[in-house]
């Protein structure tokens, strides 16, 4: 018998359930167009909301800042790998967000471990939305504090188990997407802030899939709730809306200070590369100046959701469209139909949600002859 044995038999678990993954290969740049296979399909895969991740400016800045800083930072931020860059993209940041202070990481994921395993730890307590992307969960684990799920935004099961076990615990936490991922919809913000005031409990929100999208200027959530210069503690990404990579979190000067000194998946790991945190910069400038962009956006958004009305859409207020489905082989024989009509669309299968669907995810760059073509298909498919 040998000690690896178990893998073979485990991937054949994970294709009988119809769970297998592997990647599909897009040649060239992102768009609302991707050659796959060589094949021209409509991309509705996508996170890049606003169409940057191959706008010629956020090119142009990664590469100027290569020639200026070299392709990597060669080092963690409290050795060698800080640079002027870094720190104006801070700035950039903490004024987008309204707060104080802002802090880059690497990726979105290890803003989520690295600030959750620095702010609570085994004498504590998180309170974890059970729709939580998987960085906030394993972030939760990571801290070694006592985690409870809630039933996915219900303020009533919230509040009740506040009730019952926040008083046994030193520090507590409350973790949410503000947006989640794969159904959609939003968080109840405000009144998150308001159990957290009155239980005492610290708030962090995962802006990730809201940057660039959301609010009057495209700051998130926050924002569109009207929950700016609230005590939050704001984690997001530059990969998604603002089409470059590394992820960020905001709030309060003394936060962000203690973070720098004890978020480790921030000490220990090398800094942003110059190339990501130049385009990230650029495309948060854009954002700023091109509302134009976002007007798009929700326009599109409108126009889809009126074409599938009919279907069964899970219930959402962003950019993310979700058809549910039964099983999981019918999700993947549905995107294999669509991919067949020239469209790039995902199933989403468990373990990753809890029920199996089709992600659909709108672009501002997208025409409205291209989504008119989406809610065709899917009329003949359905």
């Amino acid at each position: 018998m040998s000690a690896y044995e178990w893998i073979e038999k485990s991937l054949g678990t994970i294709h009988r359930a119809n769970w297998y993954r592997s990647v599909q290969t897009i040649t060239g740049r992102s768009g609302a167009v991707v050659e796959i296979e060589r094949r021209s399909l409509l991309n509705f895969a996508s996170n890049d909301y606003l169409g940057l991740a191959g706008d010629d400016r956020l090119i142009q800045a990664a590469i100027a800042a290569t020639k200026k800083y070299g392709t990597g930072a060669s080092g963690s931020r409290l050795l060698s790998g800080h640079r002027e860059i870094h720190r104006e993209l801070e700035k950039a940041i903490a004024a987008f967000k309204q707060t104080e202070e802002a802090v880059v990481f690497s990726s979105g994921y290890l803003a989520n471990l690295g600030a959750i395993a620095a702010l609570v730890g085994s004498r504590d307590l998180i309170f974890s939305d059970q729709y939580n992307h998987s960085s906030l969960k394993n972030g939760a684990k990571l801290s070694g504090a006592n985690i409870i799920d809630f039933a996915h935004c219900s303020l009533e099961d919230l509040r009740n188990k506040l009730d019952q076990y926040r008083s046994q615990h030193r520090r507590c936490l409350i973790i949410t997407d503000s947006v989640f991922s794969m159904d959609g919809d939003l968080c109840q913000l405000p009144e998150l802030i308001d159990l957290a005031d009155k239980f005492e409990c610290m708030l962090l929100v995962d802006e990730a899939h809201a940057t660039g999208v959301l609010g009057a200027t495209g700051a998130g959530c926050v924002e569109h709730f009207g929950c700016t210069g609230k005590s939050i503690i704001q984690v997001g990404t530059l990969s998604k809306a603002l089409g470059s990579l590394g992820g960020y979190i905001a709030g309060s000067g003394k936060l962000i200070d203690f973070l720098r000194n004890r978020a480790p998946t921030w000490i220990y790991t090398t800094a942003l590369s110059p190339a990501d945190t130049a385009a990230a910069y650029a495309a948060i400038n854009i954002v700023k100046t091109e509302p134009e962009r976002r007007r798009k956006l929700w326009e599109n958004i409108k126009i889809l959701k009126k074409g599938l009305a009919n279907l069964n859409i899970l219930p959402t207020e962003s950019p993310i469209i979700c058809l549910e489905l039964d099983q999981a082989k019918a999700a993947l024989e549905m995107g294999k139909k669509l991919k067949e009509k020239g469209i790039f669309a995902p199933a989403i299968r468990p373990p990753t949600v809890p029920t199996s669907r089709l992600r659909f995810s709108v672009m501002a760059t997208h025409t409205s002859a291209q989504i008119e073509k989406l809610v065709e298909v899917m009329g003949k498919i359905m």
